[in-house]
């Protein structure tokens, strides 16, 4: 990425070299190495904005600069520090939907690489804004936008066959799946669960990339119906498929919780919740994640009568949770 950047720039395509640093920066983003994003995506922003060509070609940019910083914010359980960048994304895609795709061809060769069709943009905005409502707990509006997007892939699928749109579906049905299980529509839940497995079994690549996933969901939808049996054998195999570090949290704070609700698994709970301390060491940068860390601590305290430190765990629980607006969290 770096030398398609470098390369751009000697032709004189800001445009190209915008997409490439952007590449980069997803790229970054997917390694974790958040040190080397900061500064990039500062670089971006500006390319971005001082680039003056195609308008439709301008507001993509934009749109891939937003949807990255949107999904770092996100990454980092940032609910409340997310809404300007996501606001300005919305806006952003509400632009390009009225921009026509016949405009001037560019006089420079080198500008002529495209990044999404405007149509995969709208239901990538679509799909960020009710990963944003899922971590805030704004459970009608990530409903109001699933049922949005995934209208809008249905009519494009039938025309496009690109796996872009598989890999969305899956993640919208994964995020509509949890909101199913905590408004207590468990019927629903298991038939999207199910309409996942089917996608993933048309992909191998989806399939890789989404097993731990799919265990874990189906792990919750155990808890969901007091199988704590099954909910433990399905996050543990989560857990064995998976090297994302976020998605490893996740699993091993809901494990924590059916071992506590198992009441009897002392052992295998404090050798968890050594792996998931969030006063030192925490594993991820996730706010969300420790914040829940937190109140598992919390909620093992209490059970086990240490109420002092319950009430020190569930006071930051509460404190991280309304400086992020962790609406779900609060509730707990």
């Amino acid at each position: 990425m770096g030398v398609g950047a470098e390369y751009a720039r000697v032709v004189g395509s800001e445009y190209t070299r915008a997409l490439f640093l952007l590449s980069k920066g997803m790229l970054l983003l997917m390694e974790r190495k958040l040190q080397e994003v900061h500064p990039l995506l500062t670089l971006c922003g500006q390319i971005v904005e001082n680039w003056q060509g195609n308008p439709i070609q301008k507001e993509s940019l934009r749109v891939f600069f937003l949807v990255l910083q949107v999904t770092h914010y996100l990454d980092a359980g940032q609910v409340k520090s997310v809404k300007p960048c996501l606001k300005q994304l919305q806006q952003c895609i509400q632009t390009i939907s009225t921009l026509h795709d016949d405009e001037i061809l560019p006089s420079n060769p080198a500008d002529l690489f495209h990044w999404l069709p405007k149509e995969h943009m709208c239901v990538l905005v679509y799909l960020v804004t009710v990963m944003h409502s899922m971590q805030a707990g704004y459970l009608e509006k990530a409903q109001k936008y699933t049922d949005k997007a995934l209208m809008q892939l249905e009519k494009l699928k039938m025309l496009d066959c690109s796996p872009i749109l598989s890999s969305f579906q899956v993640i919208l049905l994964e995020h509509i799946i949890m909101c199913r299980l905590v408004t207590g529509h468990k019927a629903t839940a298991l038939q999207e669960i199910s309409q996942v497995c089917q996608l993933c079994q048309q992909s191998p690549r989806l399939f890789s990339n989404h097993a731990a996933q799919l265990h874990a969901l189906l792990g919750l939808y155990c808890i969901s119906v007091n199988c704590m049996d099954n909910a433990e054998a399905q996050f543990t195999t989560a857990l064995r498929l998976t090297t994302h570090q976020e998605l490893w949290a996740f699993i091993v704070t809901n494990l924590a919780s059916v071992y506590i609700r198992e009441g009897n698994r002392h052992q295998e709970l404090y050798s968890l919740l050594e792996r998931i301390n969030p006063d030192h060491n925490f594993p991820v940068s996730s706010h969300c994640l420790r914040a829940a860390a937190f109140y598992i601590r919390g909620l093992f305290s209490f059970f086990q009568g240490r109420y002092n430190e319950a009430k020190r765990f569930l006071r930051e629980t509460l404190k991280m949770s309304n400086a992020e607006d962790l609406n779900r969290l609060t509730a707990c």
